[in-house]
């Protein structure tokens, strides 16, 4: 019996949702105009290439403990 409130709500909410985001997103209403960053793609390589270029280094694995709020590093047991 519910169904027939509640499905019919969330579309609505989500065509709300949508024509919100198209007319202040795309349309602009409020003015303003979109970055350089996002509207050219030749950017948008270069970055994307910078990213791949960096190197991936890291830590040790490191433990949080919530209780104490303290790191722990966690060390790889030596068999003897």
């Amino acid at each position: 019996m519910a169904v027939k409130y509640i499905v019919p709500a969330i579309m609505g909410s989500f065509a709300i949702a949508f024509v919100c985001d198209h007319y202040l997103a795309d349309k602009k209403i409020f003015g303003g105009t979109t970055p350089k960053t996002v509207s050219n793609k030749e950017w948008w390589d270069e970055t994307d290439k910078k990213f791949q270029a960096w190197p991936r280094t890291a830590g040790p694995p490191v433990i949080m403990n919530p209780i104490r709020r303290q790191n722990f590093i966690v060390k790889s047991r030596t068999e003897s």
